[in-house]
């Protein structure tokens, strides 16, 4: 024990010094590139003859961006803020509904069928719906967002509770540990790395379901978010405007990609080193 002991500890520290060049090789290579690619989007509209308004040069998105700052940051954080709320209302809801799944065999058997097809029926026709009952709130666009990432939370939450090891749960039962129990401190525990990977699944559709939401609220509400935004611009032909929303949506989906990812760290620190 002592040996294996101090080899892990060991190997965590020659990871943690090593996470550092790992990260700088990490931006180097994705700056070169992103470098490479806007070279080359700019070489392409510049001898391609394209017409800007089909596909702007990157300078142009650049400098509308920045006429449009204010207006695409305050776009950024009612989506952002609408994605991270419709993500925590959809973790807590699938954390509820996995735990019951993966107890209780008749409610799996019951009701999983409705919750795929709720997966599968397009948020297209579902979304006038919930304008309809909700109105033109900031509450509607939330509802989409839950209704875009609620199934991969409830997928990833019941099957890592269900792919316990059988040794662990013939261990608790040697011992008499109670249903409980052995979901606190055994499936819950072992079921971390599986649900965080549906969460980050659903980190990325939280972004889709805001902009989605957008579109059928921004114009009659006083949520004023990117999907409004791009739709307004859409209508008047504004394409580098409208690239410039893509790429601030996406800034808006990375930063919460950031956040899991840091939350993930934080509660993996037993199976990976850090």
């Amino acid at each position: 024990m002592p040996i294996a002991n101090s080899s892990n500890r060991m190997s965590s520290g020659l990871g943690s010094r090593q996470n550092p060049y790992r990260f700088w090789e990490t931006f180097l290579s994705v700056s070169v590139v992103a470098v490479c690619l806007v070279l080359a989007w700019e070489g392409l509209i510049r001898w391609g003859n394209i017409h800007p308004i089909l596909l702007p040069p990157p300078s142009q998105v650049l400098q509308t961006a920045w006429e449009n700052r204010e207006r695409l940051f305050q776009g950024s954080l009612m989506t952002g803020w609408a994605a991270l709320v419709g993500l925590c209302l959809s973790v807590t809801i699938g954390l509820i509904i996995g735990i019951l799944f993966s107890q209780f065999r008749a409610l799996r058997i019951g009701f999983f069928p409705y919750v795929m097809f709720l997966q599968t029926v397009p948020i297209i026709g579902i979304a006038p719906l919930l304008v309809t009952w909700s109105g033109y709130q900031f509450r509607t666009v939330v509802y989409v967002v839950v209704i875009i990432s609620l199934f991969p939370v409830i997928n990833s939450v019941t099957a890592g509770l269900m792919a316990t090891d059988s040794a662990g749960l013939d261990l608790f039962r040697l011992y008499g540990a109670g249903r409980i129990k052995t979901l606190l401190k055994l499936r819950l525990p072992a079921a971390v790395p599986a649900i965080l990977v549906g969460v980050r699944t659903s980190g990325g559709l939280a972004v889709i379901g805001a902009i989605v939401g957008d579109f059928f609220i921004g114009f009659g509400g006083s949520h004023d978010g990117l999907g409004t935004l791009m739709l307004s611009w859409l209508n008047q032909q504004h394409t580098a405007s409208l690239i410039a929303a893509m790429f601030a949506s996406a800034a808006v989906g990375l930063a919460i990609y950031g956040l899991i990812h840091l939350v993930s760290l934080l509660l993996l620190r037993r199976w990976i080193r850090v």
